[in-house]
Order: structure tokens, then C-alpha cells, then sequence
């Protein structure tokens, strides 16, 4: 390595990154403090607790953020791979050595009171080899086959993941397809699956069948009456209108023998079509009415009395977002949704600077895993969106989780800090 090259590691570094992931780290730690907090335990580092144990996965975060930035940049796409190797045999291994927790058996024992979710690395090989395989050389997403290679990288650790059953790092996986959209897959995929949310709502909540698909024939007529020139438009509104019916005939099939009882509770919820606010709606209700207690300025730090008393379980982790909502209020609120949003705004535009289409695509691959778990948490806590359990990047509790999003955001800084010099697919 010759003196440019040293000297790039300390000026090409984005410390704006740096700094938003550890504005991220702190707030997660102070409000686990809050949420966590025991008498007999009350210093912040104290291992004994969940805020001890975050404190404890912040520092080796910061070690392992240092040690990727030390690395040369071509270990990431060579090694890319093995990675994915490594991680599909943890997530295989979880399904008969693994730990229930929560009745999703996704957990690895490591030994005192450590567990490893394999789920949560599976993220970032994922993005790692999707990003190594399509900046390969004549590979064009766009194309039959190397569409299906790509979508294979993707819906291989979705199968073992719903194995656990984890339905909600299963679908994390599923926003991978902005990726692929982003270079060059037709933008009919993304219209696509946001017809099959829309379908799969409908269906669940109006419960009439005939009526929804009357609707779906209605709408492709007017389309075709339109656009009645376009031949090729035509076959296309014909097969999505034949592929959207058999979905809306399958959504009941799904339903009821696909989800588990708890999911299809959890969703009725959500969809208005059961309310049960002493049973499975409790978790959401006590978070709204945390975040709503914190009005404007909030209670202040450790006086929310949901978090003090309780109230909302899970409040470290999938629920971490209504401690910072009772005790921070609307404007604390918004500063950590300034910070997201700062955040991912902050890689798509590390992404368009690059050189090499493989630091282009992992970036996206990285916002799009981000945006999406930030969504849902953050929607789940304000009873939007069914509590699917999934963690918030960097503040949630959880040794997996912040490991992997610390993998994923320092591999993003490394590769970016190298840009001028990585011209390599």
C-alpha cells in the first residue's frame, strides 16, 4: 500500500456516517437504560443488565467497525461468497441446535446469557453476494436467468428464515427488490407486490371475494380500453390481472394454514377486524398510549411512566421506539426519525458517487434493509402494521442486531473510502 493510499484512510472515511451511527448507538443505549432500568443494578455498564450488555456490544461494534475499515476493500466482494455460505449453514443449523424464544426457534446459545440470531448476519451476506453477483461481468439483471440467479440469492434465506418461523426477517428480504429495480428490473415487479399487499388487505378485510375480483377485471378493462394501441401492454395487464386473481383466491389458503394463530390475531388488529386490547392488542395499545403521553417535550429522561412501570413488554427492543416517544415526546420523536432519514438519504448518495457497480448495489442493498426495518418498527409501536418483531437499526437491545448493522454500515464506509481507487466489478 503506497502513502496515498494510507493517507486515504483517514480522509476519505464519511464521518458524517460515522457520527450518525453513533448518535444512533447512544440514544439506543440511554433509552435500554430507561426502558431496562433495575434499582440494584443502576450503573450504565453494569453486565448484569440489558443496558450493561448493549454498552458491551457498542464497544466491540467499534472495535469491528475499526478492524473492517483496516481491511483491503476486495475482501468484502472476494470473500462475498463465503460469507453467504457461512451464514445459510447458521441459519440451517439454528433449525436443530436452536433456542425458542418467543416461539421462533432463532436463536444460537453461545453461553452466558449470549445468543446469536443468525438471521440478522444473513442480511448483510445476502446484500454482500447479491451486490458481488450482479456487477459481474455480462450478467443483466434484466434478463430471465440472471433475474432468477439474483431472486435465488434472495429467497433462499427467506425459506430457512420462515422455517423458524420468523416471518418478520423474512419479509426484511423482501425489500431487496429495490435493488434489483434500481438496476434495471421492470418497475411492473414493484407495482406488482405492492398489488398483493394491497390485495392481501382487501381480501382479509372485506371478506367477499367476488367483489374484489369483479374490481381487479373492472380496472384491467379500462386499462386495456386506454391503452387498447399497446399490444405489449395489453398481454402484460392480462397476465398481471390472471396472476393477481390466483393470488387473491390463495390469500385465505395463507391465512389459515401458512401463519401461525398469534400473526393472524396480530393482523386482524391492525386490520380493525378483532380488537382485543387485553390480550394480543395489549403490547400496541400501551405503546400508543406511551407515545401519546409524551405529548410535545415529553416526561424526561427515566419519568415516562409506561417504561417505569412496565407497561409495554418488549420495551427494550421491538417496542424501544414508544420509550423514546413518552419520555423525548413528538420532537425527541422526530430527531431520531431526522437521524433515519438523514441516514438513509446519506447512503443513496454515497451509492450514486461510486465507481465500482459493486459498492453502487451493496449500498442499496444496505438503505433498503435500513428503510425497511425503520418502517415497520417504528409502524408497529403506532399500531399501523402488524407486530412482526423485528428490532430498530442500532437502538433496539440485541448483541445480532447491532453487530450486523455495524458490519453493514462500516463494509459501506470501507468501500466508499476506497471509491476513487475501486474501478474492479
Amino acid at each position: 500500500m503506497n502513502t496515498n493510499q494510507q493517507r486515504g484512510f483517514f480522509f476519505n472515511v464519511d464521518w458524517i456516517m460515522v457520527f450518525i451511527y453513533l448518535a444512533l448507538c447512544t440514544i439506543g443505549w440511554l433509552n435500554i437504560h430507561s426502558a431496562a432500568f433495575d434499582e440494584k443494578h443502576p450503573y450504565f455498564m453494569d453486565t448484569a443488565t440489558n443496558y450493561g450488555k448493549q454498552f458491551l456490544y457498542i464497544m466491540v461494534g467499534i472495535l469491528v467497525g475499526i478492524i473492517i475499515l483496516l481491511l483491503e476493500t476486495r475482501f468484502f466482494s472476494t470473500l462475498a461468497p463465503v460469507f453467504y455460505g457461512i451464514t445459510m449453514l447458521l441459519l440451517m443449523a439454528v433449525l436443530v441446535v436452536g433456542r425458542n424464544v418467543g416461539g421462533n426457534q432463532a436463536w444460537i446459545s453461545l453461553g452466558g446469557g449470549f445468543r446469536l440470531q443468525p438471521s440478522e448476519f444473513a442480511k448483510f451476506s445476502t446484500c454482500l453476494l447479491l451486490a458481488r453477483y450482479l456487477s459481474g461481468t455480462n450478467v443483466r439483471v434484466a434478463e430471465t436467468k440472471s433475474f432468477l440467479i439474483a431472486a435465488s440469492i434472495i429467497v433462499f434465506p427467506m425459506f430457512l428464515i420462515m422455517l423458524q418461523p420468523d416471518a418478520g426477517s423474512t419479509l426484511v428480504f423482501s425489500t431487496l427488490l429495490f435493488v434489483l429495480y434500481r438496476e434495471g428490473v421492470s418497475p411492473y415487479f414493484l407495482i406488482l407486490e405492492g398489488l398483493f399487499i394491497t390485495l392481501f388487505v382487501l381480501t382479509l378485510k372485506l371478506n367477499n371475494l367476488t367483489f374484489i375480483v369483479g374490481g381487479l377485471i373492472l380496472l384491467a378493462a379500462l386499462i386495456i380500453l386506454l391503452f387498447r394501441r399497446n399490444r405489449k401492454l395489453i398481454r402484460v395487464i392480462m397476465l398481471g390481472l390472471a396472476i393477481c386473481v390466483a393470488f387473491v383466491f390463495s390469500v385465505k389458503f395463507i391465512y389459515t394454514s401458512i401463519l401461525k394463530p398469534h400473526q393472524k390475531v396480530r393482523i386482524d388488529i391492525v386490520l380493525g377486524i378483532t380488537k382485543d386490547i387485553k390480550g394480543k392488542g395489549y403490547n400496541v395499545n400501551q405503546s400508543k398510549i406511551a407515545i401519546g403521553s409524551g405529548k410535545m417535550w415529553g416526561r424526561g429522561y427515566m419519568q415516562g411512566t409506561q417504561t417505569k412501570y412496565s407497561f409495554v413488554p418488549e420495551q427494550s427492543t421491538d417496542f424501544i421506539f414508544c420509550t423514546v416517544g413518552e419520555e423525548w415526546g413528538f420532537a425527541g420523536s422526530i430527531v431520531v426519525l431526522g437521524l433515519y432519514l438523514f441516514l438513509v438519504l446519506r447512503i443513496i448518495r454515497i451509492a450514486e458517487r461510486q465507481r465500482s457497480p459493486f459498492s453502487r448495489i451493496y449500498a442499496y442493498g444496505v438503505a433498503s434493509v435500513i428503510f425497511f426495518h425503520v418502517i415497520i418498527n417504528i409502524g408497529m409501536t403506532i399500531g399501523v402494521v402488524p407486530s412482526i418483531g423485528i428490532p430498530l437499526p442500532l437502538i433496539s437491545y440485541g448483541g445480532s442486531s447491532l453487530l450486523s448493522f455495524t458490519i453493514m454500515i462500516f463494509v459501506l464506509i470501507k468501500l466508499d473510502s476506497n471509491r476513487m481507487g475501486m474501478i474492479y466489478a
